[in-house]
């Protein structure tokens, strides 16, 4: 049995379930470890073990292109999920069905000056993931999409840690200090705490579906209409999936600026929406570390984000997104590495 959504060429206009994360929203409106390398011809080493040269060991974390790197141990990453399914899964790990991640962000907070990294992970990227048969028991490691990792946990706490530990993997070994899992019922949640979201349509991709969000169009969202808006691609279109990915990255954007308004008129927002979201999401982020890092980075200097690099292809059955690990590589070291001292 495939737990893979398959294109269906019967139906030219399907709404496939994404969920945008809380925290990483609201963590829009303020603004470690080792890893092991993949491919061939790289010079790396794990976090603290050094670059090795005949008999000699630098102080490095690793070497690349000549130049040695350490880890900055000030940060701490965060895996936020969308989970395509309206209620959390009552199942077990093996039977496959829990839902799949159909979102995911990496942020990366720098404690010390309060910058933000986000990062996107297409949720068709070809990635080494666990698999398991219907009694629980694993079945070792395969390449499948990196969505299907929630999918064989129990649609909690397990499936979170699944899919952490394939981001983790895909990320050459990044330690990722928590996760958070938010179903697509907490959307309007989302929107209707800002008092609406007013966006700018980044592609064409939605105009067929409502004339409304044709490209370049302002539009004010609200809880009745953002699920459409993050939520909807054309499965009989190739790589529909990226974009509306970059509708998604929009709705982050302009969230996080009513967010972070809404933080300094009411600094107890925070709070108050972890409350409101509790229902619809799983965590191992408590009330107070959640509005601990969201209130410290609202006094952030900075903030990037990018997508993990990569090509969408058409598999046999499904869109695939393919790596690539030199771009990825590199933008790790950028990301999360400074050169030793």
């Amino acid at each position: 049995m495939s737990h893979y959504r398959k294109k269906d060429p019967k139906s030219k206009k399907r709404i496939l379930i994404f969920a945008v994360p809380a925290a990483v929203l609201v963590i829009a409106a303020a603004t470690a470890g080792a890893f092991l390398l993949r491919h061939g011809g790289a010079q790396e080493t794990a976090a603290g073990a050094g670059e090795k040269t005949g008999n000699q060991t630098t102080e490095a974390d690793l070497v690349w292109n000549g130049t040695a790197y350490n880890y900055n141990d000030h940060l701490s990453n965060y895996l936020f999920l969308g989970i395509d399914n309206r209620e959390k899964a009552e199942t077990r790990t093996g039977q496959a069905n829990a839902g799949q991640a159909d979102a995911l962000y990496l942020l990366s907070w720098d404690r010390t000056t309060d910058d933000i990294t986000v990062i996107t992970i297409p949720r068709d990227t070809m990635t080494q993931i666990e698999v398991f048969g219907p009694d629980g028991e694993s079945l070792g490691m395969t390449e499948d999409h990196i969505s299907l990792s929630y999918a064989y946990g129990d649609g909690s706490h397990e499936s979170c840690r699944l899919a952490q530990d394939a981001v983790s993997n895909l990320l050459y070994g990044l330690s990722i200090q928590g996760y958070c899992s938010i179903n697509m019922d907490g959307l309007p949640v989302l929107t209707e705490s800002v008092g609406g979201v007013t966006v700018t349509v980044p592609n064409d991709s939605l105009e067929a579906a409502d004339p409304e969000f044709r490209e370049g169009a302002q539009v004010t969202l609200n809880g009745e209409n953002t699920e459409t808006f993050v939520r909807y691609r054309d499965t009989k279109e190739s790589q529909s999936a990226l974009a509306r990915m970059e509708r998604q990255q929009e709705y982050i954007r302009a969230y996080g600026e009513a967010a972070k308004q809404r933080f300094a008129e009411d600094p107890g927002f925070i709070t108050n929406l972890y409350g409101e979201l509790e229902p619809y999401m799983v965590t191992n982020m408590g009330t107070d570390e959640f509005a601990s890092v969201m209130q410290s980075l609202s006094a952030g200097s900075g903030s990037e984000s990018w997508t993990v690099p990569g090509e969408g292809t058409e598999g046999k059955s499904y869109d695939e997104y393919h790596v690539d690990d030199n771009a990825l590589y590199e933008k790790i070291i950028e990301t999360f590495y400074e050169e030793a001292k």
